[in-house]
């Protein structure tokens, strides 16, 4: 009885996935402004997702926008197109409307003027005139009418782009879209594959579902490099046969690894190759608790020439060099001498339960965190301290 109960509960499995993809397909052709949020430490594989689902939504002749709440793509994956069309934060939600009565008389001329901070607008009539009653203001809809959240456990992984717009957030349709088994499905279309390995298998499959005619070679090409990225080129505990057959898909339809994995692994520039040996030679090891962390002030990045947007090459390559640790830890100084944090963290550690006290943002693998007014050997002897301390419950 064992085979027809599996084949049952694959068969109701396909029926639910079918399902589910005709829902987005949905609710995609209603949208006309969709919204692509990227979170707070999604990483490369949320990146280059959002960039090769952007490409089919214009497909589907939708005019699509990106916003990500870390801001610009990070340097590997400037090889995709579009990527410097990746807005920072939310702006121009919402218009504000006046309404003129023009039943009486018609408009002859409009003009407008700043003065004092205050914008004057001059209505002349053909004839006759208006008063306060013709007049009405009112805000609009929002600009945009679909959000489609990549890799975002919650609400609150979208850091400033949640916490500054909420209303927008709750009132309008979300498509959630993550392969974490932290996923709180708070979208009114979820889908989250738990047997995925990034958010690019997951995209794929859906796009796959609805019309593989969708993923061309530039799609395929983000989406392999969101896969990649993920698995640090298929290295991780979580490929599985199904990743490796996507894979193999999307190189099928024009999919360019060999370009991926040069853009994303072997080509640090000198000013990043720099920084990595700074944060190399501070490096520092407790072999008990499985952590590894490292220092970088601002004369590191003056004398390196390299910048905030190189530092995730930078952890990438402490990963590489320190098989064995389950905790990575990068502390660096800003230009307006806060300290600053980006902290990783191999499953079953939860990145964020290990910085709990310090604010920060992101998912159970990665989190960033900011301190004011403190030296940064003092969030080193704090932060180290509270990671430490919450290791010693896992044990």
């Amino acid at each position: 009885m064992l085979f027809p109960c599996l084949f049952s509960y694959y068969q109701f499995k396909n029926n639910m996935a079918l399902k589910e993809s005709q829902q987005v397909l949905e609710a995609i052709k209603r949208s006309t402004r969709p919204l692509i949020c990227v979170p707070s430490s999604g990483g490369s594989d949320s990146y280059a997702t959002a960039l090769g689902l952007k490409k089919v939504l214009v497909k589907l002749e939708k005019k699509a926008t990106i916003v990500a709440a870390d801001g610009a793509a990070p340097k590997n994956i400037h090889f995709l197109d579009g990527h410097e069309e990746i807005q920072p934060k939310l702006e121009n939600l919402r218009n504000f409307v006046i309404e003129l009565d023009a039943s009486k008389t018609k408009v002859d001329e409009l003009t407008y003027e700043m003065k004092d901070d205050k914008l004057l607008v001059h209505l002349s009539p053909k004839q006759g005139f208006w008063n306060e009653r013709d007049v009405k203001t009112s805000t609009s809809g929002y600009r945009f009418d679909l959000i489609i959240c990549i890799g975002s456990p919650d609400y609150e992984a979208c850091a400033q782009l949640y916490r500054d717009n909420p209303d927008f957030f709750f009132r309008t349709p979300i498509i959630n879209i993550d392969h974490s088994p932290e996923n709180e499905h708070y979208g009114q279309l979820n889908i989250v594959d738990l047997t995925a390995s990034a958010c690019g298998e997951v995209c794929h499959d859906l796009i796959d579902s609805i019309e593989p005619g969708l993923i061309d070679e530039e799609v395929a090409t983000a989406f392999l490099t969101g896969m990649i990225a993920k698995t640090k080129s298929f290295k991780t505990k979580n490929v599985t046969p199904k990743t490796l057959q996507t894979a193999s898909k999307l190189i099928a339809k024009g999919a360019k690894r060999d370009h991926i994995v040069e853009q994303l692994y072997r080509t640090r520039s000198v000013q990043t190759l720099r920084l990595w040996g700074r944060a190399l030679a501070r490096l520092k090891v407790d072999e008990e608790a499985n952590v590894v962390w490292t220092l970088l002030s601002q004369q590191d990045f003056m004398h390196s020439g390299a910048k905030e947007i190189d530092l995730p090459d930078v952890i990438d390559e402490l990963i590489a060099s320190s098989p064995n640790a389950k905790v990575v830890v990068l502390m660096y100084e800003m230009s307006d001498r806060n300290i600053c944090a980006i902290v990783r963290a191999e499953r079953p550690l939860d990145a964020i339960s290990l910085t709990g006290g310090f604010n920060a943002s992101g998912t159970r693998e990665e989190v960033r965190l900011c301190i004011a007014k403190k030296t940064i050997v003092q969030v080193e002897t704090e932060l180290i301290e509270r990671i430490k301390n919450q290791l010693k419950k896992h044990r």
